[in-house]
């Protein structure tokens, strides 16, 4: 997502390129082609208007240091205007009772269902919290099979009530049920149509004034573009809903629904979901989106990622082995198992700055480590704890083994022996600059 806005962005600053100071006619030279970026991105147009009028006003006049370029200035400007604009501050959804009441909402396709089942395995693994999962849809067919299918995958129980056609008796009867068996957070989810309906709306208001949820959600696909800020500003008029969620911000999506919904409808953005797995859920962090829109990367987030995935004592271990020079292809292993739960590749390398630029010609698929994780696979027990037995003959039995070739099994050991050295010797407290006057001595010799 924004991928096409970020570079429509980046070639509207290249016009202050070379400029000594910010001017009323570079300025508006530039936001002219920020505005066109913003529209083309499904931004509404009175919002692009009222940004870029509140990026001119506070870029003219600024007083540009010697040591800012007046580009550098504006990307500032921008940024925190983008952070503004899609709510400025991170906010948490609000637990404050036991149990407490999430009650979700939207239309049919937004990933309602699947967004519960995220919700409800992060509260779970993260806030160590005990979750029930409501089934309420009784309309769409397969809703509540879809929803067991989605607690069974995560561990988590899920309340339904076969042949019940009132989802208000369904949801209070739940919540009694939560009471008894100690679960502290409900989340309830509703039944969603095609498109808005008085019946539809008419229900959703009923269950909230029955059950007084903590939480109102109102879940939306940002596929939909303005189509999804429409619906939200109709479902928070009836319903008055505490925050939004954004689904499928992984697809090939324009980023209007994320750039707007906030001004219109003065709902935070709480959650974003980001693929297909339990696990691909975000907690919506403005200033971290608008760093991601200007080709900033996401340093922090992809930190955060890491620290949920990589277990201290292992760590330690880790460290131990890797300074005694033991470092094997099990360690290896692991660490890639351990990359992969952080989420899609791509997605991940986009994260670093500068990063997204250079992978725009290369497919990093979900299976990219395959062929690694086969090759290993196929050594023996012995052959993973040290490298150093694979021989020509191993090598050769390792390759047909994996259905790879001799000259890739080569690589990925070669690889992997590089790898091993420049890990010692980090874990030594040889920096980079010690590691690339060592590579240059060897150039020399």
């Amino acid at each position: 997502m924004f991928e096409n806005l970020t570079d429509r962005l980046e070639k509207s600053f290249k016009l202050l390129k070379g400029s000594g100071q910010i001017t009323e006619i570079n300025v508006a030279e530039t936001l002219k082609d920020v505005r066109r970026a913003l529209l083309d991105a499904d931004v509404n147009f009175k919002i692009a208007k009222d940004f870029t009028n509140r990026v001119k006003d506070k870029a003219i006049g600024q007083k540009v240091l010697e040591s800012v370029k007046p580009g550098q200035m504006m990307v500032k400007i921008v940024h925190d205007e983008l952070a503004e604009l899609m709510g400025g501050e991170t906010v948490d959804i609000s637990l404050t009772k036991s149990p407490s009441v999430i009650l979700m909402s939207g239309l049919q396709g937004s990933g309602k269902t699947t967004f519960s089942g995220k919700l409800a395995n992060r509260l779970k693994s993260k806030q160590k919290k005990n979750p029930l999962l409501v089934a309420c849809d009784i309309y769409r067919p397969a809703a509540i099979e879809q929803l067991k299918v989605v607690g069974e995958s995560i561990e988590v129980p899920v309340y339904t009530e076969e042949g019940v056609k009132d989802p208000v008796k369904i949801a209070k009867n739940a919540i009694k049920k939560a009471k008894a068996e100690g679960n502290d957070v409900v989340i309830i989810d509703t039944a969603g149509r095609l498109a808005i309906d008085e019946q539809m709306m008419q229900e959703i208001e009923a269950i909230k004034k029955a059950i007084d949820p903590d939480e109102t959600l109102f879940v939306v696909d940002s596929m939909t573009g303005q189509d999804a800020v429409n619906t939200a500003k109709e479902f928070n008029e009836r319903l008055d809903f505490d925050g939004v969620i954004l689904t499928k911000l992984d697809g090939d999506t324009r980023g209007g629904a994320a750039l707007s919904i906030r001004t219109v409808v003065k709902k935070p953005i709480k959650f974003v979901g980001t693929g297909e797995k339990m696990d691909a859920i975000d907690v919506f962090h403005p200033s971290r989106m608008s760093d991601r829109i200007l080709g900033m990367g996401d340093i922090v987030s992809l930190v955060e990622r890491a620290q949920e995935q990589f277990d201290e004592e292992e760590a330690r271990k880790l460290q131990k082995k890797l300074a005694k020079n033991q470092f094997n292809f099990n360690d290896f292993l692991t660490q890639i198992q351990q990359i992969k739960k952080m989420g899609n590749l791509k997605d991940l390398a986009a994260m670093i700055p500068g990063m997204r630029k250079a992978l725009n010609n290369i497919d990093l698929e979900d299976d990219a480590f395959k062929h690694i994780e086969a090759i290993i696979y196929s050594m023996t027990p012995d052959e993973r704890d040290n490298p150093a037995l694979i021989d020509g003959s191993r090598r050769k039995r390792i390759a047909t083994g994996s259905g790879t070739n001799i000259q890739e099994v080569n690589r990925l050991i070669k690889q992997f022996g590089e790898t091993r050295k420049m890990m010692k010797m980090v874990s030594q407290g040889g920096n980079v600059r010690n590691m690339a006057a060592k590579a240059q001595r060897g150039k020399r010799r």
